[in-house]
């Protein structure tokens, strides 16, 4: 596929690049979506927001809750946290192979991470699993469930 990031916004002294491509959602903060530098891609935390609009995929409840499968309201969301890092990785010429390490945050531990397991099984299909780290915490930006951070080898 290539490299489809388009010219860094910024690159430093020591050569690294930072990037936020027209194409991703629009930070809601003072920070990149992404940087670089040699063959390391290093992903800002990345939410459940459709790049078309920059807006929260919703979380429609119903009167039952489906539990911590791929029925739950909340799941859509989840899966796009990771849709949003797949699409940036394949931009910059990676595979989902290529990830040497996530770290999820969650507002829920026991309401979430099966949430998290299912959207990274479906994204990655029968890849090995890359190391993982799930933190719990009080709270996210825009009073979000889950985000996830990763760092990926990307060709050179």
């Amino acid at each position: 596929m290539g490299n489809q990031l388009g010219e860094p916004e910024y690159v430093s002294a020591q050569g690294v690049q930072l990037y936020s491509p027209p194409w991703c959602y629009k930070p809601t903060g003072t920070w990149s979506m992404m940087s670089k530098r040699g063959n390391t891609l290093y992903i800002s935390g990345l939410r459940g927001i459709c790049p078309e609009t920059s807006e929260l995929v919703p979380i429609v409840a119903t009167d039952e809750d489906e539990g911590p499968s791929r029925e739950s309201p909340a799941y859509p969301r989840v899966l796009k946290a990771f849709q949003n890092m797949q699409m940036i990785i394949e931009a910059a010429g990676a595979s989902l192979g290529d990830c040497l390490r996530l770290v999820v945050y969650t507002t829920d531990m026991p309401k979430y991470r099966p949430l998290v397991n299912e959207a990274q099984k479906e994204i990655w299909g029968d890849v090995p699993f890359p190391p993982r780290s799930i933190v719990e915490v009080s709270r996210l930006n825009q009073d979000d469930i889950v985000e996830v951070e990763s760092t990926f080898a990307i060709p050179a």
